[in-house]
This record gives C-alpha cells, structure tokens and sequence, in this order.
C-alpha cells in the first residue's frame, strides 16, 4: 500500500496558549496524536488502534493566537502489530513541528494482532522517514 498523507487544522485559540502567549505543548501533544490516530485509522479499524509512544515532539518554531496549523499525517512504517505515524505541522508553509508516534493493532481483549498492512514507500523523502521510523521500533 502507498504512503497516503493526511490532513487536519487546527485554529489556535486563547484556551491553548501558555503563559509565553504560545501554543501550549500540552495541546499541541493532544492534536498531534490525534492526526496519527487518524493516518492509523484510516488504515484499519480504528476501534482496534492504541497509541504506544510518542517518540518526540521537535518544535521548530511557536504558534500563536488565530493561526490555524495544518498537521499532515501519514504511516511509514507498519511492523507485524505496529503503525508508525510521520506527523509534521505546518503555518503558512512553514514547518513549525515534527515527530513520530508508534500505535498498535489490539485485539477486542487490548492483546496485539497483527493487522497485516503493508507499507511502501516510493519518494525519496518518504524512504527516509520510513528509515528513520524503523530505527525508533529498534
């Protein structure tokens, strides 16, 4: 299966700033694992996916007030239970965030299944975040 990307916004309101006036990184975690939940669910059933870990949130710049951020999702790697989401977050073509996240396939009784995708990856760019997510699974 090809690597598809997908997208939701965001519109950075008063309620999600910190005490800088910027986007709180407690919010940005919250809609960051929910746009790899939705690369992940978009690919089995999303009754069936758990989120494992955050491998890391690397903010590039801060998001203020009345910005609306698009977070672009997509799975790069899939093992024999795990989804490994590529998220990366964008204001006006600027990238101002990026990580991984790790999900698992469960069983109705929460035990890993396999879920038997296959991921592949064909762009240059979407080989190395496939390599670069292999060695977070190591």
């Amino acid at each position: 299966m090809p690597i598809k990307t997908q997208h939701c916004h965001h519109l950075v309101t008063a309620s999600d700033l910190n005490h800088h006036g910027t986007l709180y990184a407690g919010r940005t975690a919250e809609w960051f694992v929910e746009a790899g939940f939705i690369a992940a669910a978009k690919l089995t059933d999303p009754a069936h996916v758990v989120c494992l870990k955050i491998h890391g949130m690397l903010f590039t710049k801060p998001a203020y007030k009345g910005q609306v951020l698009c977070f672009e999702s997509k799975i790069v790697h899939a093992g024999r239970t795990s989804l490994v989401a590529y998220i990366q977050v964008e204001h006006d073509d600027d990238v101002i965030l990026r990580g991984f996240i790790s999900f698992i396939h469960v069983n109705d009784h929460n035990k890993p299944e396999p879920h038997g995708i296959e991921i592949s990856a064909v762009t240059p760019e979407d080989i190395a975040l496939q390599e670069e997510a292999r060695a977070l699974s190591k």
